[in-house]
């Protein structure tokens, strides 16, 4: 039996600056659990100073968003190299609000993702379904399509999947526990190798500490991708306290 170790990552979006760096001892304060994999992915502004923060705790260190390309005159991209040099070991990719505000395709995250794992990195794979799509009974259908279109090709070991429903981004709605089971058992399910046991699925869509016990006790859910929660240190960590 494949025992998966949760993974809490927190994404601030385009929030902080550096007075926010205190967050650190804060959370590390706040901090019981030990048996969960922690993950904080700050602006790309705070990334260097993060980094140099967390070097010596056992909390990985994150970006938002890669280029697919290596280098050259892409101007305000980032690459995962670049990454990679600044101490990060994960990235995310094809959040919903790329997808949607930044018109990302399927194909792009695809990209994105190989450049990550060309790099050594992690990628963090978003899918989702909007509430027309899950209210018609396409959720499923929508969700297993975005996997396939940006899916590169690697074992399971090396990608993280991050379902996050549109509709409970940032809304204060969340998928209860037994809708979040069905759509990870599906992903997992849908999973092109042989190795779909050793796949970390999380979960991300207005995780709190409220909701959190009941969303990581089903099965498939291998932890959190939490957004507004994890820019207060003391919720971040009840979440991360929670998983254990």
């Amino acid at each position: 039996m494949t025992i998966r170790r949760p993974l809490i990552a927190g994404n601030w979006k385009m929030n902080g600056r550096l007075a926010d760096t205190a967050w650190v001892e804060r959370f590390q304060d706040a901090l019981v659990a030990s048996e969960v994999d922690i993950l904080v992915c700050p602006p790309a502004t705070l990334l260097h100073a993060f980094g140099e923060l967390l070097a010596s705790r056992a909390i990985a260190l994150g970006a938002q968003d890669c280029s697919p390309e290596p280098d050259g005159a892409y101007t305000g991209d980032i690459s995962a190299g670049m990454l990679k040099d600044i101490g990060c070991s994960y990235v995310i990719v094809g959040h919903s609000e790329r997808r949607s505000g930044h018109g990302e395709s399927d194909a792009l995250i695809r990209s994105k993702a190989e450049a990550a794992l060309r790099e050594g990195l992690t990628p963090i794979i978003c899918i989702g379904e909007n509430l027309d799509e899950r209210e018609v009974g396409r959720a499923i259908e929508t969700v297993l399509a975005q996997l396939a279109g940006s899916l590169p090709e690697a074992s399971a070991e090396k990608i993280v999947i991050a379902y996050e429903p549109v509709w409970a981004i940032g809304t204060g709605r969340s998928a209860g526990p037994d809708e979040a089971q069905e759509m990870h058992a599906a992903i997992r399910a849908a999973w092109p190798g042989a190795d779909a046991q050793a796949l970390r699925i999380l979960y991300g869509g207005s995780v709190k500490p409220d909701n959190a016990g009941e969303l990581l006790a089903c099965p498939d859910v291998d932890g959190a991708l939490v957004g507004g929660a994890s820019l207060d240190p003391r919720v971040f960590a009840r979440l991360v306290n929670l998983s254990s």
